[in-house]
């Protein structure tokens, strides 16, 4: 299957794009409430499975292909295994030794790991700005997510902390090298929509790695966590509903059908906004406050996807622009240039 056919216009629109993030966003706001009162490979199965087969009835009523070769089924197997079961399961494993906020700055890193293997395996033009722009927003989510005192050290120049060894215990103890490993999976998931959709449709193809990637989990969830839906409040369930729904089928069925046709770099560099609609809608309804700090974080994570997603145009302005200036007229009658 040829999936080097650009999408129609009318999926480029800028609010289509953003809706996979928007939808993670709010569905991690919604699942807060939840997840002290179950377990979390029950609900990473639960995330996972459900949405799969919403997403397979979908591409049946949207009368997708539904051919799948055995090249295709050991690519969606492989897909299944890294961003199913793998990301889903070092998710839910670094929920529970890590902060929301900390864990968000490893698992919103994975743009970086994208646009590398993007450009090593499909060679995108990342460019100068793009660069730029990946770098800003990674001190975005830094400023959004790490602990303040660390950010503040670091701004004073005080990093005896660090070179001592005590940031990477830490790290290590808690469960963010778990959402490193996480974002890893989910960046090679990202990749390996390009492989699996020479093969199978994408759409077809996110439905069944949902489903099967699921089901691991939910083997482990019967394995070590008995009886996990017993404190599950009818609130709980319509929290676990949306992230289901919202947050995993309808928002990994826009995003890897958009990843098999577009851009990469600028479609995972738009993570960047998870973490911002998540503390924002957690600030709306859960009463969570921003910290001046997490405010700049905000603002830096949205220049950067505005450099990353514009950097082909900014980057033909800027020539423009400097092409004048060396055409323009000096105040002697001859051109700068000479």
């Amino acid at each position: 299957m040829d999936s080097s056919v650009s999408p129609p216009s009318s999926l480029r629109h800028p609010l289509l794009l953003i809706a996979p993030f928007f939808l993670w966003g709010t569905a991690m706001v919604a699942m807060k409430g939840a997840m002290p009162h179950t377990a979390p490979f029950f609900m990473a199965g639960m995330r996972l499975v459900p949405a799969g087969l919403m997403v397979l009835l979908a591409s049946l009523w949207l009368k997708r292909p539904q051919a799948i070769s055995w090249r295709g089924w050991l690519w969606i197997g492989l897909f299944a295994l890294v961003d199913g079961t793998l990301f889903q399961g070092f998710l839910a494993a670094g929920l529970q030794r890590t902060g929301a906020g900390l864990g968000s700055v490893m698992i919103d890193s994975q743009p970086l790991a994208v646009a590398v293997m993007a450009r090593g395996l499909f060679g995108e033009h990342i460019g100068a700005l793009g660069w730029t722009g990946l770098v800003w927003g990674i001190l975005g989510i830094s400023l959004l997510g790490l602990p303040t005192q660390w950010v503040i050290s670091l701004m004073q120049g005080h990093t005896d902390w660090l070179t001592s060894g005590t940031a990477i215990d830490t790290l290590l103890q808690g469960g963010e090298w778990l959402m490193l490993l996480a974002a890893l999976s989910m960046a090679t998931g990202t990749i390996l929509i390009r492989y699996v959709c020479r093969y199978a449709d994408p759409i077809v193809a996110t439905g069944w790695h949902m489903a099967l990637g699921g089901l691991p989990l939910f083997g482990l969830s019967a394995l070590w966590e008995p009886q996990p839906w017993q404190g599950l409040t009818g609130m709980d369930w319509a929290a676990i509903a949306y992230s289901t729904l919202f947050g995993s089928a309808l928002a990994y069925g826009i995003f890897f059908f958009l990843a098999s046709q577009g851009n990469l770099t600028s479609l995972s560099a738009l993570t960047f906004l998870t973490p911002v609609f998540a503390l924002l809608f957690g600030n709306l309804f859960l009463g969570e406050t921003l910290t001046s700090l997490q405010w700049l974080g905000v603002s830096f994570t949205l220049v950067s996807i505005y450099l990353i997603n514009r950097r082909e145009s900014l980057t033909q302005r800027l020539r423009q622009w400097l092409l004048t200036l060396e055409t323009r007229p000096s105040p002697t009658g001859t051109s700068a240039k000479n």
